[in-house]
Protein backbone atom coordinates (compact mmCIF):
# COMPACT_ATOMS: atom_id res chain seq x y z
CA UNK A 1 0.00 0.00 0.00
CA UNK A 2 1.22 3.74 -0.94
CA UNK A 3 1.61 5.88 1.91
CA UNK A 4 -0.20 9.29 2.26
CA UNK A 5 1.99 12.29 2.25
CA UNK A 6 1.62 12.68 5.63
CA UNK A 7 2.75 9.68 6.61
CA UNK A 8 5.74 10.12 4.66
CA UNK A 9 6.71 13.53 5.82
CA UNK A 10 6.39 12.39 9.56
CA UNK A 11 8.79 8.86 8.67
CA UNK A 12 11.38 11.33 7.03
CA UNK A 13 10.61 13.75 10.37
CA UNK A 14 11.23 10.72 12.59
CA UNK A 15 14.24 9.77 10.98
CA UNK A 16 15.88 13.19 10.89
CA UNK A 17 15.37 13.41 14.86
CA UNK A 18 16.57 9.93 15.40
CA UNK A 19 19.45 10.91 13.45
CA UNK A 20 19.73 14.47 15.06
CA UNK A 21 19.61 12.86 18.59
CA UNK A 22 22.31 10.02 17.81
CA UNK A 23 24.63 13.16 16.92
CA UNK A 24 23.73 15.14 19.55
CA UNK A 25 24.65 12.12 22.29
CA UNK A 26 28.31 11.69 20.25
CA UNK A 27 28.75 15.64 19.97
CA UNK A 28 28.05 15.15 24.06
CA UNK A 29 29.98 12.66 24.62
CA UNK A 30 33.25 14.16 22.72
CA UNK A 31 32.61 17.29 24.71
CA UNK A 32 32.95 15.49 28.24
CA UNK A 33 35.32 12.43 27.19
CA UNK A 34 37.96 14.26 28.67
CA UNK A 35 36.13 15.67 31.82
CA UNK A 36 36.75 12.96 35.34
CA UNK A 37 34.08 11.19 35.51
CA UNK A 38 31.99 12.59 38.98
CA UNK A 39 30.38 10.36 41.38
CA UNK A 40 27.36 11.54 43.08
CA UNK A 41 26.46 10.29 46.70
CA UNK A 42 23.95 12.66 47.70
CA UNK A 43 20.66 10.59 49.34
CA UNK A 44 18.58 11.10 46.35
CA UNK A 45 21.47 10.02 44.37
CA UNK A 46 21.78 6.45 45.95
CA UNK A 47 18.29 6.04 46.69
CA UNK A 48 17.44 6.22 42.78
CA UNK A 49 21.04 3.99 42.18
CA UNK A 50 19.17 1.56 44.54
CA UNK A 51 16.09 1.50 43.01
CA UNK A 52 17.49 0.51 39.64
CA UNK A 53 19.56 -1.92 40.67
CA UNK A 54 16.94 -3.55 42.52
CA UNK A 55 15.16 -3.29 39.42
CA UNK A 56 17.44 -5.53 37.11
CA UNK A 57 17.38 -9.41 37.20
CA UNK A 58 21.21 -9.46 36.73
CA UNK A 59 20.73 -13.54 36.74
CA UNK A 60 20.14 -13.10 33.34
CA UNK A 61 22.52 -12.22 30.49
CA UNK A 62 20.61 -9.19 28.69
CA UNK A 63 22.16 -10.63 25.16
CA UNK A 64 19.53 -13.78 25.75
CA UNK A 65 16.66 -11.52 27.35
CA UNK A 66 16.48 -7.70 27.67
CA UNK A 67 13.71 -7.38 29.04
CA UNK A 68 14.11 -9.80 31.72
CA UNK A 69 17.09 -8.64 32.66
CA UNK A 70 16.00 -4.70 32.96
CA UNK A 71 12.63 -5.44 34.86
CA UNK A 72 12.74 -9.09 35.99
CA UNK A 73 13.71 -7.92 39.61
CA UNK A 74 11.06 -5.09 39.72
CA UNK A 75 8.40 -7.76 38.57
CA UNK A 76 9.58 -10.17 41.21
CA UNK A 77 9.30 -7.27 44.23
CA UNK A 78 5.70 -5.98 42.34
CA UNK A 79 3.43 -8.37 41.62
CA UNK A 80 -0.15 -7.71 40.23
CA UNK A 81 -2.24 -6.25 42.77
CA UNK A 82 -5.93 -7.95 43.32
CA UNK A 83 -8.19 -5.98 40.87
CA UNK A 84 -5.79 -4.43 38.50
CA UNK A 85 -5.17 -5.69 34.80
CA UNK A 86 -2.18 -3.63 34.65
CA UNK A 87 0.63 -2.49 36.79
CA UNK A 88 3.87 -0.74 36.71
CA UNK A 89 6.36 2.11 38.03
CA UNK A 90 3.92 5.20 37.68
CA UNK A 91 1.11 2.96 39.25
CA UNK A 92 3.38 2.77 42.19
CA UNK A 93 4.35 6.26 41.83
CA UNK A 94 0.26 7.67 41.87
CA UNK A 95 -0.35 5.42 45.35
CA UNK A 96 2.48 7.24 46.99
CA UNK A 97 0.79 10.59 45.35
CA UNK A 98 -2.77 9.91 46.43
CA UNK A 99 -1.38 9.26 50.04
CA UNK A 100 0.03 13.02 49.94
CA UNK A 101 -3.08 14.30 48.62
CA UNK A 102 -5.58 12.69 51.16
CA UNK A 103 -3.27 13.96 53.43
CA UNK A 104 -3.58 17.37 52.39
CA UNK A 105 -7.26 17.26 51.67
CA UNK A 106 -8.47 15.83 54.86
CA UNK A 107 -6.24 18.03 56.76
CA UNK A 108 -8.52 20.82 57.58
CA UNK A 109 -6.64 22.87 60.45
CA UNK A 110 -3.69 23.28 57.69
CA UNK A 111 -3.78 27.22 56.42
CA UNK A 112 -4.83 27.47 52.68
CA UNK A 113 -3.71 30.18 50.74
CA UNK A 114 -6.93 30.55 48.46
CA UNK A 115 -10.52 29.96 47.85
CA UNK A 116 -9.60 27.41 45.41
CA UNK A 117 -7.91 24.68 47.74
CA UNK A 118 -10.81 25.34 49.98
CA UNK A 119 -13.23 24.39 47.58
CA UNK A 120 -11.09 21.17 46.11
CA UNK A 121 -11.37 19.62 50.47
CA UNK A 122 -15.35 20.63 49.94
CA UNK A 123 -15.58 18.81 47.03
CA UNK A 124 -13.14 15.97 48.46
CA UNK A 125 -15.84 15.93 51.91
CA UNK A 126 -18.80 15.87 50.24
CA UNK A 127 -17.24 12.24 47.83
CA UNK A 128 -16.14 10.86 51.46
CA UNK A 129 -19.52 11.72 53.04
CA UNK A 130 -20.78 8.49 52.40
CA UNK A 131 -23.68 8.73 54.89
CA UNK A 132 -25.54 11.54 52.92
CA UNK A 133 -24.62 9.42 49.65
CA UNK A 134 -26.60 6.52 50.71
CA UNK A 135 -29.23 8.43 52.27
CA UNK A 136 -30.32 10.25 49.16
CA UNK A 137 -29.50 6.75 46.74
CA UNK A 138 -30.99 7.73 43.56
CA UNK A 139 -32.94 10.86 43.94
CA UNK A 140 -30.36 13.56 42.98
CA UNK A 141 -30.44 11.88 38.86
CA UNK A 142 -34.46 10.89 38.97
CA UNK A 143 -34.79 14.81 39.83
CA UNK A 144 -32.33 15.64 36.72
CA UNK A 145 -34.24 13.42 34.75
CA UNK A 146 -37.45 14.91 35.51
CA UNK A 147 -36.10 18.27 35.15
CA UNK A 148 -34.91 17.14 31.71
CA UNK A 149 -38.40 16.51 30.62
CA UNK A 150 -38.11 12.56 32.14
CA UNK A 151 -37.19 9.45 30.50
CA UNK A 152 -39.88 6.48 29.08
CA UNK A 153 -38.30 3.92 31.19
CA UNK A 154 -38.86 5.42 34.27
CA UNK A 155 -42.46 7.34 33.99
CA UNK A 156 -43.63 10.19 31.32
CA UNK A 157 -41.46 11.77 29.37
CA UNK A 158 -41.60 15.01 26.98
CA UNK A 159 -42.40 14.08 23.27
CA UNK A 160 -41.89 17.64 21.54
CA UNK A 161 -38.03 17.65 23.43
CA UNK A 162 -35.72 16.50 21.09
CA UNK A 163 -34.00 19.60 20.17
CA UNK A 164 -33.92 21.33 24.14
CA UNK A 165 -33.33 17.99 25.71
CA UNK A 166 -29.90 17.86 23.48
CA UNK A 167 -29.04 21.17 24.12
CA UNK A 168 -29.33 20.55 27.65
CA UNK A 169 -27.42 17.22 28.11
CA UNK A 170 -24.47 18.22 25.86
CA UNK A 171 -24.50 22.02 26.89
CA UNK A 172 -24.14 21.25 30.93
CA UNK A 173 -24.02 17.66 31.48
CA UNK A 174 -20.32 16.32 29.55
CA UNK A 175 -22.55 14.14 27.69
CA UNK A 176 -21.65 13.45 23.81
CA UNK A 177 -25.02 11.39 22.18
CA UNK A 178 -25.29 10.99 18.55
CA UNK A 179 -21.36 13.06 18.49
CA UNK A 180 -19.06 15.15 20.07
CA UNK A 181 -18.95 19.25 20.26
CA UNK A 182 -15.62 21.18 21.85
CA UNK A 183 -13.53 23.65 20.90
CA UNK A 184 -9.95 23.31 20.58
CA UNK A 185 -6.84 24.69 19.05
CA UNK A 186 -7.45 24.38 15.04
CA UNK A 187 -5.26 22.05 13.61
CA UNK A 188 -4.67 24.17 10.39
CA UNK A 189 -3.95 27.16 12.67
CA UNK A 190 -2.28 26.27 16.02
CA UNK A 191 -2.73 29.80 16.83
CA UNK A 192 -6.33 29.96 17.52
CA UNK A 193 -9.14 28.43 19.07
CA UNK A 194 -12.10 26.74 16.87
CA UNK A 195 -15.38 24.58 17.45
CA UNK A 196 -15.17 21.23 16.34
CA UNK A 197 -17.38 18.22 15.93
CA UNK A 198 -16.71 14.90 15.95
CA UNK A 199 -18.36 11.27 15.77
CA UNK A 200 -19.42 9.94 19.30
CA UNK A 201 -22.26 8.59 21.22
CA UNK A 202 -20.59 4.63 21.92
CA UNK A 203 -21.73 3.08 25.29
CA UNK A 204 -18.75 1.04 24.96
CA UNK A 205 -15.39 1.78 23.73
CA UNK A 206 -15.14 0.29 20.39
CA UNK A 207 -17.62 -0.05 17.41
CA UNK A 208 -16.04 -3.57 17.10
CA UNK A 209 -17.79 -4.61 20.76
CA UNK A 210 -20.96 -3.84 18.71
CA UNK A 211 -20.40 -5.50 15.18
CA UNK A 212 -18.78 -8.82 16.38
CA UNK A 213 -21.43 -9.84 18.28
CA UNK A 214 -20.43 -13.71 18.32
CA UNK A 215 -17.19 -13.15 19.59
CA UNK A 216 -18.28 -9.87 21.99
CA UNK A 217 -21.67 -11.73 23.13
CA UNK A 218 -20.71 -12.05 26.88
CA UNK A 219 -19.64 -8.20 26.70
CA UNK A 220 -22.84 -7.26 24.84
CA UNK A 221 -25.16 -9.40 27.06
CA UNK A 222 -23.11 -8.02 30.49
CA UNK A 223 -23.51 -4.53 29.07
CA UNK A 224 -27.32 -4.90 28.70
CA UNK A 225 -27.84 -6.35 32.32
CA UNK A 226 -25.98 -3.47 33.48
CA UNK A 227 -28.47 -0.65 31.53
CA UNK A 228 -31.51 -2.66 32.86
CA UNK A 229 -29.93 -2.80 36.72
CA UNK A 230 -29.56 0.99 36.42
CA UNK A 231 -32.72 1.13 34.89
CA UNK A 232 -34.34 -0.43 37.90
CA UNK A 233 -32.57 1.66 40.21
CA UNK A 234 -33.94 4.84 38.78
CA UNK A 235 -37.37 3.79 38.83
CA UNK A 236 -38.21 1.54 36.11
CA UNK A 237 -41.43 -0.48 37.45
CA UNK A 238 -41.23 -3.54 35.08
CA UNK A 239 -37.79 -5.72 34.76
CA UNK A 240 -39.14 -7.09 30.92
CA UNK A 241 -40.70 -3.92 29.67
CA UNK A 242 -37.26 -2.22 30.86
CA UNK A 243 -35.34 -5.00 29.44
CA UNK A 244 -37.26 -4.42 26.09
CA UNK A 245 -36.54 -0.77 26.04
CA UNK A 246 -32.87 -1.02 26.95
CA UNK A 247 -32.61 -3.19 24.08
CA UNK A 248 -33.89 -0.60 22.08
CA UNK A 249 -31.17 1.78 22.83
CA UNK A 250 -28.75 -1.24 22.36
CA UNK A 251 -29.81 -1.68 18.83
CA UNK A 252 -29.56 1.85 18.23
CA UNK A 253 -26.03 2.12 19.32
CA UNK A 254 -25.17 -0.57 17.17
CA UNK A 255 -26.27 1.24 14.43
CA UNK A 256 -23.96 4.30 15.38
CA UNK A 257 -21.22 1.59 15.68
CA UNK A 258 -22.38 0.71 11.75
CA UNK A 259 -21.64 4.47 10.91
CA UNK A 260 -18.64 5.23 12.71
CA UNK A 261 -15.89 5.31 11.11
CA UNK A 262 -12.84 2.88 12.60
CA UNK A 263 -9.59 4.68 13.80
CA UNK A 264 -7.68 2.97 11.14
CA UNK A 265 -8.98 5.53 8.41
CA UNK A 266 -9.16 8.38 10.27
CA UNK A 267 -5.36 8.68 10.65
CA UNK A 268 -4.76 11.13 7.87
CA UNK A 269 -5.70 14.62 9.28
CA UNK A 270 -6.26 15.79 5.67
CA UNK A 271 -8.48 13.73 4.40
CA UNK A 272 -10.44 14.02 7.74
CA UNK A 273 -10.42 17.81 8.38
CA UNK A 274 -13.37 19.85 6.97
CA UNK A 275 -13.63 23.64 7.72
CA UNK A 276 -17.42 24.82 7.36
CA UNK A 277 -19.46 27.32 8.66
CA UNK A 278 -21.91 26.93 11.38
CA UNK A 279 -24.61 27.86 8.78
CA UNK A 280 -23.62 25.15 7.01
CA UNK A 281 -24.18 22.49 9.38
CA UNK A 282 -27.81 22.45 8.27
CA UNK A 283 -26.98 21.40 5.34
CA UNK A 284 -24.79 17.88 6.58
CA UNK A 285 -27.19 17.46 9.49
CA UNK A 286 -30.67 18.84 8.89
CA UNK A 287 -32.08 16.80 12.27
CA UNK A 288 -30.21 19.18 14.49
CA UNK A 289 -31.22 22.58 14.69
CA UNK A 290 -27.81 24.03 15.02
CA UNK A 291 -27.66 27.83 15.67
CA UNK A 292 -29.94 27.17 18.57
CA UNK A 293 -27.60 24.33 19.60
CA UNK A 294 -24.55 25.82 19.26
CA UNK A 295 -25.90 28.78 21.21
CA UNK A 296 -26.73 27.08 24.23
CA UNK A 297 -23.55 24.89 24.15
CA UNK A 298 -20.82 28.09 24.32
CA UNK A 299 -23.72 30.66 26.07
CA UNK A 300 -22.82 33.10 26.91
CA UNK A 301 -20.13 33.68 23.74
CA UNK A 302 -22.47 35.29 20.47
CA UNK A 303 -22.24 33.21 17.69
CA UNK A 304 -23.76 33.64 13.94
CA UNK A 305 -24.21 31.47 10.77
CA UNK A 306 -20.32 32.43 9.82
CA UNK A 307 -18.76 31.04 12.76
CA UNK A 308 -16.38 28.53 11.44
CA UNK A 309 -16.62 24.62 12.78
CA UNK A 310 -14.53 22.42 11.71
CA UNK A 311 -15.95 18.98 11.28
CA UNK A 312 -13.53 15.64 11.30
CA UNK A 313 -16.56 13.40 10.67
CA UNK A 314 -18.72 14.64 7.47
CA UNK A 315 -19.99 11.40 6.39
CA UNK A 316 -20.95 10.58 9.55
CA UNK A 317 -22.52 13.49 10.74
CA UNK A 318 -24.95 13.05 7.54
CA UNK A 319 -25.60 9.90 8.20
CA UNK A 320 -26.33 10.30 11.97
CA UNK A 321 -28.52 13.34 10.90
CA UNK A 322 -30.29 10.20 8.51
CA UNK A 323 -30.54 7.60 11.20
CA UNK A 324 -32.09 10.16 13.89
CA UNK A 325 -34.69 11.57 11.02
CA UNK A 326 -35.84 7.58 10.97
CA UNK A 327 -35.98 6.77 14.31
CA UNK A 328 -38.94 7.30 16.78
CA UNK A 329 -39.06 10.46 19.09
CA UNK A 330 -39.30 8.01 22.38
CA UNK A 331 -36.20 5.78 21.47
CA UNK A 332 -33.89 9.41 20.73
CA UNK A 333 -35.06 10.33 24.26
CA UNK A 334 -34.45 6.96 25.67
CA UNK A 335 -30.76 6.86 24.35
CA UNK A 336 -30.22 10.42 25.36
CA UNK A 337 -31.03 10.26 29.13
CA UNK A 338 -29.06 6.50 28.72
CA UNK A 339 -26.03 8.59 27.89
CA UNK A 340 -26.75 11.12 31.14
CA UNK A 341 -27.33 8.04 33.32
CA UNK A 342 -24.03 6.79 32.23
CA UNK A 343 -22.16 9.51 32.63
CA UNK A 344 -23.48 10.35 36.04
CA UNK A 345 -24.35 7.21 37.99
CA UNK A 346 -21.03 6.59 39.14
CA UNK A 347 -21.65 9.37 41.91
CA UNK A 348 -24.49 7.84 43.62
CA UNK A 349 -25.11 5.38 46.03
CA UNK A 350 -23.18 1.98 46.19
CA UNK A 351 -25.68 -0.24 44.42
CA UNK A 352 -24.84 1.95 40.70
CA UNK A 353 -21.32 1.39 41.88
CA UNK A 354 -21.59 -2.40 42.29
CA UNK A 355 -23.56 -2.77 38.79
CA UNK A 356 -21.05 -0.94 37.22
CA UNK A 357 -17.80 -3.41 38.89
CA UNK A 358 -19.70 -6.30 37.37
CA UNK A 359 -19.86 -4.76 33.84
CA UNK A 360 -16.06 -4.18 34.47
CA UNK A 361 -15.73 -7.61 35.69
CA UNK A 362 -17.14 -8.74 32.73
CA UNK A 363 -15.27 -6.27 30.18
CA UNK A 364 -11.85 -7.09 31.18
CA UNK A 365 -11.79 -9.91 33.65
CA UNK A 366 -10.63 -8.19 36.82
CA UNK A 367 -12.91 -8.28 40.08
CA UNK A 368 -12.18 -4.84 41.88
CA UNK A 369 -11.04 -5.44 45.51
CA UNK A 370 -13.01 -2.89 47.63
CA UNK A 371 -11.20 -0.12 46.47
CA UNK A 372 -11.03 2.19 49.35
CA UNK A 373 -13.60 5.59 49.11
CA UNK A 374 -10.82 7.67 49.63
CA UNK A 375 -8.89 6.65 46.41
CA UNK A 376 -11.85 7.22 43.99
CA UNK A 377 -12.28 10.93 45.85
CA UNK A 378 -8.86 11.54 45.72
CA UNK A 379 -8.87 10.77 41.40
CA UNK A 380 -12.16 12.73 41.13
CA UNK A 381 -11.12 15.70 42.98
CA UNK A 382 -7.63 15.62 41.20
CA UNK A 383 -9.59 15.06 37.54
CA UNK A 384 -12.51 18.28 38.09
CA UNK A 385 -10.26 20.64 40.40
CA UNK A 386 -6.83 19.54 39.71
CA UNK A 387 -5.23 22.89 39.40
CA UNK A 388 -6.01 24.06 42.88
CA UNK A 389 -5.29 20.26 44.42
CA UNK A 390 -1.75 20.48 42.70
CA UNK A 391 -1.40 23.92 44.51
CA UNK A 392 -1.65 22.01 47.70
CA UNK A 393 0.98 18.96 46.79
CA UNK A 394 3.53 21.24 45.05
CA UNK A 395 3.75 23.44 48.13
CA UNK A 396 3.62 20.46 50.25
CA UNK A 397 6.65 17.99 48.50
CA UNK A 398 8.72 19.92 45.65
CA UNK A 399 11.90 21.90 47.13
CA UNK A 400 12.02 25.23 45.06
CA UNK A 401 15.07 24.48 43.06
CA UNK A 402 13.58 21.13 41.86
CA UNK A 403 11.37 22.92 38.78
CA UNK A 404 14.41 25.29 37.50
CA UNK A 405 16.71 22.55 37.92
CA UNK A 406 14.29 20.37 35.21
CA UNK A 407 13.70 23.38 33.23
CA UNK A 408 17.56 23.93 32.84
CA UNK A 409 18.30 20.51 32.13
CA UNK A 410 15.39 20.34 29.52
CA UNK A 411 17.03 23.78 28.12
CA UNK A 412 20.41 22.27 27.81
CA UNK A 413 19.31 19.37 25.84
CA UNK A 414 17.57 21.96 23.75
CA UNK A 415 20.48 23.55 23.12
CA UNK A 416 22.69 20.71 22.32
CA UNK A 417 20.66 19.55 19.99
CA UNK A 418 20.44 22.98 17.88
CA UNK A 419 24.41 22.94 18.00
CA UNK A 420 24.88 20.05 16.63
CA UNK A 421 22.64 20.86 13.88
CA UNK A 422 25.34 22.84 12.25
CA UNK A 423 27.71 20.45 12.45
CA UNK A 424 25.43 17.97 10.50
CA UNK A 425 27.09 17.29 7.16
CA UNK A 426 24.40 14.68 5.59
CA UNK A 427 21.55 17.53 6.47
CA UNK A 428 20.68 19.90 3.71
CA UNK A 429 19.78 23.39 4.36
CA UNK A 430 16.33 22.86 4.21
CA UNK A 431 15.94 20.24 6.64
CA UNK A 432 18.17 21.81 8.94
CA UNK A 433 16.23 24.87 9.75
CA UNK A 434 12.56 22.74 9.75
CA UNK A 435 14.97 20.78 12.72
CA UNK A 436 15.79 24.20 14.23
CA UNK A 437 12.29 25.05 14.18
CA UNK A 438 10.30 22.14 15.51
CA UNK A 439 13.30 22.67 18.45
CA UNK A 440 12.54 26.09 18.91
CA UNK A 441 8.68 25.23 19.41
CA UNK A 442 9.31 22.67 21.83
CA UNK A 443 7.03 23.96 25.11
CA UNK A 444 8.02 23.13 28.22
CA UNK A 445 5.37 21.61 30.81
CA UNK A 446 7.85 20.83 33.43
CA UNK A 447 5.87 19.89 37.11
CA UNK A 448 3.38 22.31 37.50
CA UNK A 449 1.80 26.03 35.51
CA UNK A 450 3.28 28.74 37.95
CA UNK A 451 0.14 30.50 38.10
CA UNK A 452 -1.19 28.04 40.82
CA UNK A 453 1.11 29.13 43.38
CA UNK A 454 -0.28 33.02 43.13
CA UNK A 455 -3.24 32.49 45.49
CA UNK A 456 -5.49 35.41 43.39
CA UNK A 457 -4.68 33.76 39.80
CA UNK A 458 -5.79 30.06 41.08
CA UNK A 459 -8.49 32.25 42.50
CA UNK A 460 -9.68 33.49 39.39
CA UNK A 461 -9.72 30.26 37.70
CA UNK A 462 -12.34 28.35 39.93
CA UNK A 463 -14.26 31.75 40.80
CA UNK A 464 -17.75 30.84 38.70
CA UNK A 465 -17.53 27.72 40.80
CA UNK A 466 -19.04 26.45 44.25
CA UNK A 467 -18.73 23.17 46.14
CA UNK A 468 -20.65 22.28 49.02
CA UNK A 469 -19.57 19.57 51.59
CA UNK A 470 -22.70 17.47 51.73
CA UNK A 471 -23.95 17.53 48.25
CA UNK A 472 -21.74 15.85 46.02
CA UNK A 473 -23.51 14.96 42.90
CA UNK A 474 -25.05 18.71 42.59
CA UNK A 475 -21.19 19.24 43.01
CA UNK A 476 -20.45 17.49 40.50
CA UNK A 477 -23.16 18.50 38.21
CA UNK A 478 -22.10 22.04 38.87
CA UNK A 479 -18.43 21.32 37.78
CA UNK A 480 -19.80 19.91 34.18
CA UNK A 481 -21.25 23.12 33.86
CA UNK A 482 -18.87 25.27 35.01
CA UNK A 483 -16.25 23.66 32.51
CA UNK A 484 -18.11 23.81 29.60
CA UNK A 485 -18.31 27.51 30.33
CA UNK A 486 -14.65 27.74 30.86
CA UNK A 487 -14.52 25.74 27.60
CA UNK A 488 -16.49 28.43 25.51
CA UNK A 489 -14.83 31.04 27.41
CA UNK A 490 -11.39 29.77 25.19
CA UNK A 491 -13.42 30.04 22.16
CA UNK A 492 -12.38 33.73 21.43
CA UNK A 493 -8.98 33.38 22.86
CA UNK A 494 -5.53 31.75 21.72
CA UNK A 495 -4.74 28.09 23.02
CA UNK A 496 -3.54 28.27 26.60
CA UNK A 497 -0.85 25.49 26.62
CA UNK A 498 -0.28 25.88 30.49
CA UNK A 499 -4.36 24.97 31.00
Amino acid sequence: LERTHIEKRLLVLIVVLALSLLACVLALGFQYRDRPSKSCLTEACISVTSSILSSLDQSVSPCEDFFKYACGGWMKGNPMPDGHSRWGTFNNLWEHNQAIMKHLLENTTSNMSSEAERKAQRYYQSCMNETKIEELKAKPLMELIEKLGGWNITGPWDKDNFNKTLQEVMAYYHTSPFFSVYVNADSKNSNSNVIQVDQSGLGLPSRDYYLNKTENEKVLTGYLNYMVRLGMLLGGADEEATRQQMQQILDFETALANITIPQEKRRDEEVIYHKVTAGELKNLAPAINWMPFLTTVFYPVELNESEPVVVYAKEYLEQVSSLIQATDRCLLNNYMIWNLVRKTSSFLDQRFQDAEEKLMEVMYGTKKTCLPRWKFCVSDTDNSLGFALGAMFVKATFAEDSKKIAEEMITEIKTAFEESLATLQWMDEETRKSAKEKADAIYDMIGYPKFILDPKELDKVFHDYEAVSSLYFENVMQFYNFSARVAADQLRKPPNRDQ
